[in-house]
């Protein structure tokens, strides 16, 4: 069933943070959220975890009003991913998995064989099995985020919420965590992301919603969302949008940039991003 949001609006103290945002993310779906610093992005998903009560509207996650649910029952129904971070003491790889088990084990319970084969097996899932029994805090950025998503999918929950997965990740390491959590939705759960990044969004994402100030922008196919007139609205600045690969992907570029590039190389900044780059469309446009 996923996650629903209907009609949902916070405030802090009187001022407005949220207001009426709708999303609605099924099963197998994986959704992304667009959108610049402070228009609300982080609010959503304390919200979505019930961290937050919201002033108005509801979250629904696989049927269940959100509301009506314990912490204990929330983490049964819904893992959640922070940005990598370093844990505050020196636990195994294997140790910070097992932190999945605590809604499932009562207080004075420990891990057992059962929670540790699946915490081996999500390990095995996002392809770091091998870090079992290194250090979390001696594991690289993209190695941790992966231990972290393996840690999720553990909880077994049929509902993951992700800050910013691929935050301070390089290239390499983006690509590896985002084709993870494609295959976590293609495997039939529901996920929900935030991202700064819009060509990822386009590429791995089956819904987009943007947000600003508080209030959905646009929401809908990544092919709707992710263009050139709304990204320069969302964001401020020119953007020019390119299609790639029969438009299986979509780069995301500011024009400013370009114009940059095309003047030090000597290419009027009228000419256009494909002469000022260089770029083969069929038919190579000499810069000399």
């Amino acid at each position: 069933m996923g996650i629903k949001v209907s009609s949902l609006s916070f405030s802090y103290g009187g001022r407005p943070v949220l207001d009426d945002v709708s999303l609605s993310v099924p099963d197998g779906t994986l959704a992304c959220v667009l959108g610049p610093n402070g228009v609300g992005k982080t609010t959503l998903f304390r919200c979505i975890l019930g961290l937050e009560r919201p002033d108005r509207g509801t979250v629904c996650v696989n049927g269940r009003d959100l509301a009506t649910l314990s912490v204990v029952q929330r983490a049964r129904e819904m893992a959640f991913v922070p940005q990598s971070h370093a844990q505050p003491f020196d636990y195994d790889v294997l140790d910070v998995v097992l932190m999945s088990a605590s809604s499932r084990l009562g207080p004075l319970r420990s891990p057992g064989r059962r929670e540790r084969e699946a915490a081996l097996a999500a390990l095995e899932r996002v392809g770091v099995a091998e870090l079992a029994h290194r250090s979390f805090s001696q594991i690289s950025g993209g190695e941790r985020q992966l231990v972290l998503i393996a840690r999720a999918i553990a909880q077994d929950a049929r509902s993951i919420v992700m800050d910013e997965p691929t935050s301070a990740l390089d290239f390499g390491n983006t690509a590896r965590v985002m084709g993870v959590v494609r295959e976590l939705a293609d495997d039939g759960l529901a996920v929900v992301a935030s991202t700064h990044q819009p060509d990822l969004a386009y590429l791995y994402a089956d819904v987009v919603l943007a947000l600003d100030e508080g209030r959905v922008r646009a929401c809908g196919a990544p092919g709707e969302v992710v263009t050139a007139e709304l990204l320069s609205e969302l964001y401020g600045l020119d953007v020019e949008v390119t299609s790639l690969h029969g438009d299986r992907a979509r780069a995301c570029v500011p024009v400013r940039g370009l114009r940059r590039r095309g003047e030090k190389n000597g290419v009027p900044a009228g000419r256009g991003a494909d002469v000022a780059a260089g770029e083969d469309r069929g038919g190579r446009e000499s810069l000399t």
